[in-house]
């Protein structure tokens, strides 16, 4: 139960939040203990209420923030710069690394390829607003993509306009699987925040216009900026 300083401190921080909006820095808990006349200990507590209710958010390093919303998103064949500007977001990447990989049997099943061709491996932190949102490896037969490199994909750059413009392969089909994870230290940091936050990993295999697999995506997505909405169908109804 919240006694009335930390009661008063939530209120205070909620009317800096609509003030400041969504993304904004918070005052830290030092000036916010001096605002309202309490122990900073009182505005840690009213702060970890605040978070509960989703209404702001810590970064490691960086300090308290309004938290953004996250828009619900249906799941569609898009390019994460797409779904980011329907976000209302301007979405940028780091590329980490890239290499080239001999698929072993299980990689060349999921890329539907003969076993010991090679495989385009493209490691990046995808940002919207400056922010990270999903720690992403693409995975594509080098057979069906021919002169590619991973250089090729820094920056702002999309994959599938890349395959449509260079390639003639468009997006047609595709299946995605999505399960909740923890963050483990090295994919936290990467992601800017505390290892052991909950997260999505998802897996995405998308197929051309022939029918080719073109990508193999293994993406960890931080749970607090993604809300994904699914439509529900009803089941047949058999006749009798």
């Amino acid at each position: 139960m919240s006694d009335s300083r930390t009661v008063a401190v939530e209120a205070h921080v909620e009317a800096l939040c609509l003030e400041r909006g969504p993304g904004a820095v918070l005052p830290g808990e030092r000036e916010l203990a001096q605002r309202c006349g309490v122990s900073r200990m009182t505005v840690r507590h009213a702060l970890e209420h605040l978070m509960a209710r989703r209404l702001v958010e810590r970064r490691h390093g960086a300090g308290t923030f309004v938290r953004r919303p996250a828009p619900a998103q249906p799941l569609m064949a898009t390019s994460f710069r797409d779904d980011m500007h329907r976000r209302g977001l301007s979405p940028s990447s780091r590329l980490l690394w890239w290499d080239t990989v001999v698929a072993d049997l299980e990689l060349a099943e999921h890329l539907e390829m003969p076993g010991g061709e090679r495989v385009l491996r493209v490691c990046r932190v995808r940002l919207a607003d400056d922010e990270p949102m999903t720690l992403e490896t693409l995975h594509a037969p080098c057979a069906r993509v021919p002169g590619l490199t991973g250089d090729d994909l820094a920056g702002n750059v999309s994959y599938y306009d890349i395959l449509a413009t260079r390639y003639g392969r468009h997006i047609a089909t595709g299946k995605q699987s999505v399960a909740p994870v923890v963050l483990a230290e090295r994919e936290a940091g990467l992601l800017g925040v505390p290892a052991g936050r909950p997260a999505l990993r998802f897996v995405r295999i998308s197929r051309d216009q022939c029918g080719d697999v073109v990508e193999r995506v293994e993406s960890v997505a931080r749970g607090d900026r993604y809300l994904i909405e699914v439509d529900i169908i009803p089941p047949a109804r058999t006749l009798r």
